[in-house]
């Protein structure tokens, strides 16, 4: 199967003969990999047709060989681009390898945690104006369909949406106050990119717990990171939810930073027997990202693991 194949199976909760799909939201290391730099929106700039056609190339090659290399069934790095960018890459990487791999784009039009200048301004603007404030949330989630369904038609199939919800003592709003004010627009966001032909992937950090079912309830295709720093269990949310939605993440980001290759190891044993090697519906990755600063050799400590341990049985 190739690596597109492997992540569908996963996305679908069926197993794929051969290791369990790897991906990262995102790896912040890929200069230190591949010994290049990858492109950012502002790198464009002031480029002429021919030097931003010359670029687009190079990154492309630059993202292919971190896929390969690491064993990636997702591309993911093509969204530090802006979006005509990332059009224009997702046909070059068609070219290139076909569709060797599943392309990405990052959409969320739902309200996150508010930044410390704003927060409780936030908060009482949702208690005396609430109206307001559910037109604003609407007009966020019309944007980002518009956007997310222009990059699916133009190639994107997984859809990550990153606005994160909870710190690591529970989501920032009380669950009736995040039914009234995020549900509602996740769920029409995740079904317009699924009815455009993606599966929609909803990433929050921290403790889910209090509004996993309200998560599973909008039908993402799969939930990403299930925090460990704040408590989440993928062995809990596995037993819980497993049957309907595909779960991504839970190794440990801290460990892999900052811990021993024997404390990484145990994390990534964990989610593999936990998560679901045997069963399907599961994407072996870390429980944020590869960001600056992640030792490679700490890493590939983890992938030992998967290499070891992370070998599915092929699907009845």
């Amino acid at each position: 199967m190739t690596p597109r194949e492997k992540a569908i199976a996963a996305f679908e909760r069926r197993t794929s003969e051969g290791l369990v799909p790897h991906v990262e939201l995102e790896f912040q290391l890929s200069e230190e990999l591949v010994g290049r730099k990858a492109l950012r929106r502002d790198d464009l700039k002031d480029a002429s047709p021919a030097e931003r056609d010359r670029r687009l190339h190079e990154n492309v090659e630059h993202w292919l060989e971190v896929c390969e290399r690491l064993d990636y069934c997702i591309l993911t790095g093509l969204h530090w681009l802006g979006v005509e960018d990332q059009i224009e890459s997702f046909k070059i990487v068609r070219e290139r390898v076909g569709d060797r791999y599943m392309l990405s784009a990052f959409v969320d039009g739902t309200a996150g945690i508010p930044n410390g200048t704003n927060m409780m301004e936030q908060a009482w603007r949702m208690a005396d104006k609430p109206d307001e404030v559910l037109a604003e949330h609407d007009r966020w989630a019309r944007d980002a369909a518009e956007v997310g369904k222009r990059l699916i038609g133009a190639g994107a199939e997984v859809v990550f949406m990153c606005a994160d919800y909870c710190f690591n003592d529970g989501p920032w709003l009380s669950p009736a106050m995040f039914r009234r004010f995020v549900t509602p627009f996740l769920a029409r966001n995740i079904a317009e990119f699924r009815k455009a032909g993606a599966y929609p992937v909803k990433h929050t950090d921290g403790d889910i717990m209090p509004i996993l079912d309200q998560l599973v309830e909008c039908e993402p295709a799969a939930i990403h990171s299930l925090d460990p720093m704040a408590g989440v269990d993928i062995r809990e949310v596995r037993r819980l939810y497993g049957d309907r939605v595909a779960l991504m993440g839970n190794v440990n980001c801290a460990l892999v930073q900052a811990g021993t290759h024997e404390q990484i190891a145990e994390s990534a044993r964990y989610c593999l027997e936990h998560g679901g090697v045997a069963t399907g519906g599961y994407f072996f990755t870390t429980s944020n990202c590869i960001f600056a600063g992640v030792p490679l050799d700490s890493y590939f400590a983890m992938l030992d693991v998967r290499r070891e341990l992370g070998r599915q049985p092929a699907s009845a």
